[in-house]
């Protein structure tokens, strides 16, 4: 009986013994992996940069900076749980129906000639992706050109499929830019491989504050690059340029989260006022910015990718409708849709949601295909053409 306890006791603790063992591997595979993951993150360039000492140091002083951290002007929720999130949307649970188009999505071939002219224009790329022409600048905005949304080419959300290829030359055959603005740092805003080849075409970049610091590791010049606040503003070439608040958050890796600055952008000029929302979640900002520098001739806001669960920091259809009213827009065209799936629901309901909240509330709302140009002329209607539905 004696000899069988202790055989127990022998067997019992080789046993504990063999589990430390593999927790021990495990941790140290674990922290193996995450050394590698750092390691990786410091060497690639994609992941950016970090704001400098001095830049962080400036910030500390700012109502919107808050323990290295920048902060929403209301109290925000990066992930909602879904049991608390209030919304009419379909159970996030389950697979919405045509979350990426079924074949080729048809665009417009892109009219070099109709863009150099000296008529303020606006020309879409899919996303938040544009090129604009006010006051005969030529103006880019979150000019996120790649086929994949990722630090990396062999992991991330792919593009859609075009009926031409128009971004395969589209950096070479660009035109000089006088000024790219970016709203935040998420990778389907701020291209690594965008920006590094449109440098030598760009004159000035305008960022949020701390976003330079990407800038600067991929060899942009800092003389080059304008960074601003929340309801700063300055003069670029005859343009007002502010930043404006959003609702939302940044970071490009898990260790630089919030420590760069998110936002919209005014661009003021002699015919064309017009105001970019970024990415956002609805809130009392868009009065504030009506307040502040409405009417706007054009507004490009923010209204798909959204979930219950980020109902905080992104908007659905009918939102960036209200935002529109808000912020004074006399025609609005939603963006944030048509280049990748970044949430479950349809790759086209955001627009079909946003033409029936816009017929319903008597807002002006274009929707041209990617790659078209559209004039901001004085009268800015066309027809609505739902090239989406093929």
């Amino acid at each position: 009986m004696v000899f069988r306890k202790i055989r127990v006791l022998v067997v019992e603790r080789a046993k504990i013994i063999k589990l430390k063992k593999i927790v021990l591997h495990f941790l140290f595979f674990l922290l193996l992996f995450c050394a590698a993951l750092i390691l990786f993150i410091n060497i690639d360039p994609a992941f950016g940069g970090h704001p400098t000492k001095e830049q962080t140091e400036m910030y500390q002083h700012l109502n919107n900076y808050v323990d290295g951290k920048f902060i929403n002007e209301d109290p925000t929720e990066l992930v909602i749980n879904s049991s608390d999130a209030s919304s009419t949307d379909e159970d996030s649970a389950s697979e919405a129906k045509d979350r990426n188009p079924t074949g080729p999505i048809p665009v417009s071939a892109i009219d070099w000639n109709k863009i150099k002219s000296e008529n303020d224009s606006l020309t879409w790329f899919g996303h938040s992706a544009f090129l604009l022409s006010i006051d005969n600048k030529k103006l880019l905005i979150d000019p996120m050109l790649s086929p994949i949304a990722s630090p990396v080419s062999f992991v991330g959300i792919k593009r859609y499929e075009y009926s031409e290829d128009i971004m395969l030359h589209l950096i070479d055959e660009m035109l000089p830019i006088d000024a790219v603005f970016i709203t935040h740092d998420h990778y389907d805003h701020l291209d690594y491989q965008s920006i590094v080849k449109l440098d030598s075409k760009v004159s000035h970049f305008f960022v949020p504050l701390g976003v330079s610091a990407h800038l600067v590791r991929w060899g942009i010049p800092e003389g080059k690059i304008t960074e601003l606040n929340w309801w700063e503003e300055t003069e670029y070439q005859g343009l007002t340029v502010a930043l404006t608040p959003a609702r939302h958050f940044s970071g490009r890796d898990p260790f630089n989260i919030d420590t760069t600055l998110w936002g919209g952008w005014v661009i003021l000029g002699n015919n064309t006022r017009l105001y970019t929302s970024g990415d956002t979640g609805y809130d009392i900002h868009f009065k504030e910015i009506g307040k502040e520098y409405g009417p706007f001739d054009i507004t490009l806001i923010e209204g798909a990718q959204y979930d219950p669960s980020w109902s905080d920091i992104h908007m659905v259809p009918e939102q960036s409708v209200q935002a529109n009213l808000d912020v004074n827009g006399e025609t609005m065209m939603l963006m944030h849709w048509g280049a990748f799936t970044l949430a479950n629901h349809g790759w086209n309901e955001p627009i079909e949601r946003a033409l029936e909240e816009a017929n319903e509330r008597e807002v002006n709302i274009i929707a041209p295909q990617i790659g078209e140009t559209v004039l901001l002329d004085s009268d800015l209607q066309m027809p609505l053409t739902s090239w989406w539905d093929f």
